[in-house]
């Protein structure tokens, strides 16, 4: 057996991101509302992108505190929706609001003749996100979800193992993301809210843009916690792609470290520990445009064991590729002024949404085929 670090992984990067130059776009946006997800996930990239500038954050409320750390990019926060609609220099809005007003906020923004990226959920069911994918196409219009997870390190780097071939025809995915949180409140209120939704949404999205449409799914989605509520807090989806299954999974008390991806293929196996750094990085006031930020130190990085061509036993350390989930809105901008295709297509959107509802809409465990 040979054990090396893969030196040129990196150089793969460039070939992933699709980046091309767009400093010669101009985009005038806004944002519906001013909670965690804008703050977090949203203003620290879009900070970084000079071509994009965020011209209104409209909430129920004023947030004096938080706004004060805007002060000099010259975006102006407003109570007032209809100012927002009704300004022909915004192209594009973004909604981060909670999850079951995405639907009717989206609309709103569409029938004002404007794009929309939609923070997930996109919606809860598969009507009311056709009627929405509707009204954009009649209107030549965008509306995409904000699948930022598409950008993690940990996928692009799965992403590009996969695409080398090291561990052959896949036949096993497991996609993991625990946790250890106990919680034993009650959580009731409509499934949109419930941790399937809320974290599921991103682990299937990320399957669908590798293998698209699965064969079947069956579903174990449940409250593990506390019998009392009525929102979910833990589940497991087994996606049926002929010989690969695919598997992905949240559990709130898993304690012991688990890996992030494991991967068994017809040529060897990938297994790869911990999650993309940026949301820890964000948490800790480490902003995009730092250094090191978001990046995995050697001790995270993957591993993989597979055959040569020899028949030789190679494993390999593989460095993860750099995540950014600004690339969301580099592309968003291409696709809105240059025309170019987006990120996520209607059928993957509808496909994801379509997952998400199957899996609520009887008792648990059960089987769905598409």
């Amino acid at each position: 057996m040979s054990i090396s670090v893969e030196n040129d992984f990196s150089l793969a990067y460039d070939k992933v991101t699709n980046k091309k130059e767009i400093d010669d776009m101009s985009l005038k946006m806004a944002i519906i509302g001013f909670g965690k997800s804008t703050n977090r996930y949203h203003l620290p990239y879009l900070k970084q992108r000079k071509n994009i500038e965020v011209k209104y954050i409209y909430n129920h409320r004023r947030h004096e505190d938080r706004e004060t750390q805007y002060a000099g990019l010259g975006i102006r926060f407003t109570t007032d929706l209809n100012e927002v609609l009704n300004d022909d220099e915004v192209q594009l809005v973004t909604i981060c609001t909670p999850a079951d007003t995405h639907f009717d906020y989206a609309k709103q923004v569409l029938e004002h003749g404007k794009n929309v990226l939609v923070e997930k959920p996109f919606c809860k069911t598969v009507m009311e996100t056709k009627q929405l994918l509707t009204l954009a196409n009649q209107r030549h219009l965008i509306a995409m979800p904000y699948q930022n997870r598409r950008f993690d390190s940990d996928y692009l780097t799965l992403k590009e193992v996969l695409d080398r071939g090291y561990v052959g025809e896949p036949l096993e995915i497991e996609s993991h993301m625990d946790k250890y949180r106990p919680d034993k409140a009650i959580h009731t209120g409509d499934k949109i809210n419930g941790t399937f939704y809320g974290l599921g949404i991103h682990m299937l999205d990320q399957m669908v843009a590798i293998f698209g449409r699965p064969q079947a799914a069956a579903y174990d989605i449940r409250t593990i916690q506390n019998e009392e509520s009525t929102l979910d807090d833990y589940y497991q989806v087994d996606l049926h792609y002929g010989k690969l299954k695919v598997t992905v999974k949240t559990n709130p008390l898993v304690a012991a470290p688990y890996p992030r991806f494991i991967v068994h293929g017809t040529n060897g196996s990938y297994l790869k520990y911990d999650i993309d750094q940026q949301e820890n990085d964000l948490k800790l006031g480490i902003m995009p445009g730092d250094t090191h930020f978001g990046q995995d130190t050697p001790d995270k990085y993957g591993r993989v064991k597979y055959h040569n061509q020899n028949g030789d036993w190679i494993e390999k350390q593989i460095p993860s590729l750099q995540g950014d989930y600004g690339r969301i809105y580099d592309s968003l901008c291409d696709s809105i002024l240059n025309g170019k295709e987006k990120l996520v297509s209607d059928a993957q959107t509808l496909l994801d949404i379509s997952i998400l509802e199957s899996g609520i809409q009887q008792p648990t465990p059960s089987v769905v085929h598409f």
